[in-house]
């Protein structure tokens, strides 16, 4: 039975697609999407959108932050229709300087759930990822690991690493344990990191998987979808660094593990809403969400699509249980906190 709904659900996406071909001249319809997204994953969604609909995606690949001052400088001016960006935090940022506008959709209603997009409708997520622990089996026993908390304590001194506190998932788990914890225990629980480091934060996700394996740190704290991607990777050195690591869930008994999106939202000042809708729900939808989960290790947002077998092996695991909105709220505090601490 759930393998007709999938099948009847894919129709009707394409049904829908093919729809909203305007006119007699689909090849003059073009939306501007501005994303910080850069996977080929993304581009071959594109294309087949195109194919589907006839309607062209130009593309603007840049920064979150400068996408984010452009689309403010730029006004009604902008060319944009579409802001996708690979953190809650950022999105939400771009809500509260008021660039997007609200979308409501049935076909959204269904895609996307709740805990996955904006409470007001100003942005859908995209996909989502778990920032979890990542550490040598050979130097860490899975029954040593549990919170985040724990990792202040003095037995990881010189034993941690992770991204330097301008990495904006750094900056939203931090928002995070602010909306967990509170301002001051949250402060407390980043310099306990900080006294942990194993080297000063420095590098991107896979360089911190290396880093352990290189016998620099014994645990990096880094997203999911790195060791996939570094599993299937045409550089030997990472997939061994992939097939020896071991992926932890944290705080699976307390408030659950962080997680982050990417997601999009319809500028202010589209001049083509109605097909922008059309690409978000094209993203959201079975096809879409199945190619993300399968090549890019991402998890799918829609809940009928399964993840790649790859994280499956990893289990399920609790999710932390506050709203993604939150990390927006709290991004400038974050960022406040870890630079007082000396997260550097």
């Amino acid at each position: 039975m759930k393998k007709i709904y999938l099948f009847l659900s894919l129709i009707l996406t394409m049904l829908i697609l093919a729809s909203c071909q305007l006119g007699s001249s689909p090849d003059n319809i073009t939306i501007t999407v501005f994303t910080e997204r850069h996977y080929d994953t993304d581009q071959l969604l594109y294309d087949r959108f195109t194919e589907l609909t006839g309607i062209k995606v130009n593309l603007i690949r840049d920064e979150a932050d400068k996408l984010i001052t452009r689309l403010q400088n730029e006004g009604s001016d902008t060319e944009a229709d579409l802001l996708i960006i690979a953190d809650a935090g950022r999105l939400g940022r771009a809500k509260a300087f008021d660039l997007f506008q609200p979308v409501t959709s049935s076909i959204l209603e269904e895609n996307v759930p709740l805990e996955y997009k904006d409470p007001e409708n100003y942005w859908y997520g995209l996909t989502m990822r778990a920032r979890v622990f990542v550490y040598h089996p050979d130097r860490v026993m899975a029954s040593e690991l549990s919170t985040y908390e724990d990792l202040t304590d003095s037995k990881w001194r010189g034993r941690i690493v992770t991204r330097t506190s301008t990495n904006i998932y750094n900056q939203s788990l931090m928002a995070s344990m602010i909306a967990i914890m509170g301002e001051a225990d949250a402060k407390t629980w980043a310099d306990g990191i900080v006294k942990n480091f194993a080297r000063d934060p420095q590098g991107n996700d896979r360089d911190q998987a290396k880093a352990v394996v290189s016998g620099v740190a014994d645990l990096a704290i880094m997203n999911t979808y790195y060791i996939g991607r570094m599993l299937y990777s045409s550089d030997p050195f990472e997939v061994t660094v992939a097939e020896t690591v071991r992926i932890f869930f944290p705080n699976q008994e307390t408030t659950g593990t962080h997680i982050n999106v990417s997601g999009m939202g319809v500028t202010k000042h589209s001049k083509n809403t109605e097909n922008a809708i059309k690409l978000i729900e094209f993203l959201t939808s079975i096809e879409a969400q199945s190619s993300y989960a399968h090549e890019n290790f991402e998890y799918p947002i829609h809940q009928d699509v399964t993840p790649h077998e790859l994280l499956l092996s990893w289990g399920t695991f609790k999710k932390q249980e506050i709203t993604l909105d939150l990390l927006g709220t709290h991004s400038a505090k974050a960022i406040m906190l870890l630079n007082e601490v000396g997260w550097k």
